[in-house]
């Protein structure tokens, strides 16, 4: 079978990937990196041929790039929105930790030039989405950092979402053409849940990430008493970008009243 689910770890130095462009997951269409960082660290990123996406997931950090700079806090991704930092090719961006934290790095090939923006919690409007839907079983917080409405000029989607504790997101059951990863967190490291892609099911726990192939459906759970948090980042298609989820047909009658 495909492989759709991965476990990873941290690296010596603080570095965790999770897809490559040319690597395993390389269907994903994206570079994808999680890094740890100390109080104190400086990391900085400036890619070439591809528009880059940093996102806080928690921490205390300092953005600079071109002539700015700006300090973001998260003590908590589940109540609290992102900071998130989007470049075209060929910008320096350093980032220096405040305090122990964790940021998501996220890029893919794009030729076009575009100004530089810095999105803050207040960008990033909590959606609340599946009120009514199978007695409130399925209420999630979507929150868009970006997509094609407010970056027609970039080739990626990145979000968040937060299922709550004993509920379903992603549902009901959808999919779409373009390839999506999701990466996940628990505010407890024995959080769980659980992750459908195709006829696949797969344990979700603390960092794992899914590599969802175009075409799959793709409904997550989250266990009673744990919130769950992820990621969730999209490549457009050349002349077909994502703008919407495609629902199952056969679940599309619990969506009437």
């Amino acid at each position: 079978m495909n492989k759709f689910f991965e476990y990873p770890k941290f690296d010596l130095n603080g570095e965790m990937v999770l897809t490559r462009r040319d690597g395993e997951f390389k269907d994903m269409l994206m570079n994808i990196t999680v890094y740890k960082m100390k109080a104190g660290d400086i990391r900085e990123f400036r890619l070439s041929d591809e528009e880059l996406a940093i996102l806080l997931v928690e921490g205390d950090v300092t953005f600079k790039w071109d002539d700015n700079q700006v300090r973001a806090k998260r003590e908590s991704f589940i109540s609290e929105g992102p900071s998130s930092l989007h470049v075209a090719k060929g910008v320096l961006v350093t980032i220096e930790a405040n305090d122990e934290s964790e940021i998501l790095v996220q890029s893919t090939d794009n030729n076009k030039d575009f100004a530089s923006k810095f999105y803050s919690p207040a960008d990033c409007e909590d959606i609340i989405a599946g009120e009514g839907l199978c007695n409130n079983k399925a209420v999630r917080i979507v929150r868009t950092v970006f997509d094609l409405n407010n970056a027609p000029y970039s080739n990626m989607v990145l979000g968040e979402v937060i299922a709550e504790q004993g509920g379903w997101s992603s549902y009901i059951p959808h999919h779409h053409p373009q390839p999506e990863v999701y990466y996940y967190r628990f505010e407890r490291p024995e959080g769980f849940g659980a992750c459908f892609i195709g006829d696949y099911a797969f344990k979700v726990s603390d960092r794992s990430f899914a590599a969802i192939p175009g075409g799959q459906t793709h409904p997550q759970v989250a266990a009673p008493g744990y919130p769950m948090y992820y990621v969730w980042m999209i490549r457009h298609f050349v002349d077909n970008p994502w703008t919407d989820r495609v629902d199952d047909e056969r679940y599309v009658w619990l969506t009437k009243d």
